[in-house]
């Protein structure tokens, strides 16, 4: 009975370590709610990419920027009532099709093509007065003055790439990242600015939104 004994040791230890080790509960993912502009969309997918990293992040998109944990735009806001982090800064341009008989222009002969004053055959095509990439195009080109009533409304920064590709006598407003997207070329009459690409947060960020805004920042 005595040389079994260890042999018995031997046989239970294998059960007891097997019943010892419990299987980890399973993580419950953490969503997180993110806005983004239209014109800030390239750097969504650069938030997806920080949120896969993490592994246990799922990104919620939301159409109300007030709703969002993380908000994407384009330039500052006029009233800043949140906390904002600059992942990047990219150029407001203004662009027309390849084939435009616009050469380049000055700020003040912008400006009056805008409000309406200058070609009529020429399609201006503005966003809406909220939208981001306007708000700068207002603020540094029209500095008070009105767009033209004429003007057409692009929905969004897809949008406005397709009418300047395929409309020969459109003007508009585009991010260079987007003017890069035109695939049958583009012409560049004007550089409006260079504005900071902007991560914004209604609350002090943690945890996992601390860590995208991080991650995105590098």
């Amino acid at each position: 009975m005595r040389r079994s004994f260890p042999a018995l040791l031997i046989l239970f230890s294998p059960l007891i370590s097997s019943c010892s080790t419990g299987t980890p509960p399973p993580v419950t993912p953490q969503v997180v709610s993110v806005y983004s502009s239209s014109a800030a969309q390239p750097w969504l997918m650069e938030l997806y990419d920080c949120a896969a990293g993490q592994g246990n992040v799922v990104l919620s998109r939301v159409d109300d920027p007030d709703a969002a944990e993380i908000g994407l735009r384009i330039g500052e806001p006029e009233f800043l009532s949140s906390f904002a982090y600059q992942i990047d800064e990219e150029e407001i341009l203004i662009v027309t099709h390849r084939e435009s008989p616009i050469l380049n222009m000055g700020r003040e002969e912008v400006q009056a093509l805008f409000a309406g004053l200058g070609d009529p055959s020429v399609q201006i095509w503005v966003y809406a007065s909220d939208a981001d990439v306007q708000l700068v195009f207002d603020q540094v080109v029209m500095q008070g003055r009105s767009i033209a009533p004429s003007a057409y409304l692009a929905t969004n920064s897809e949008h406005m790439v397709n009418v300047l590709e395929s409309e020969r006598q459109a003007i508009g407003i585009l991010p260079e990242i987007w003017m890069m997207k035109m695939q049958g070329g583009s012409h560049e009459i004007y550089h409006v600015a260079t504005v900071p690409v902007l991560v914004m947060s209604n609350n002090e960020p943690d945890g996992a939104v601390k860590g995208l805004i991080a991650c995105l920042q590098k």
